[in-house]
């Protein structure tokens, strides 16, 4: 059971950007040391690759 599974369809433009972030994250190295990754079985709990991202600042 899982957010992208559950409340989105296939064809959706945010289906398509959650794959590739969850791809990004599968697949990449983090070069900032403060990064850390959640564990799968927190990924699983939360349902979303979005628990690893974080935003700080303001859009410019």
């Amino acid at each position: 059971m899982n957010f992208r599974g559950n409340c989105m369809i296939n064809n959706d433009p945010l289906f398509d950007l959650l794959n590739k972030e969850q791809q990004r994250q599968q697949h990449s190295l983090e070069l900032i040391a403060s990064e850390n990754f959640a564990s799968p079985a927190v990924l699983a709990a939360q349902e979303s690759v979005l628990t690893n991202k974080y935003a700080e600042g303001y859009y410019q």
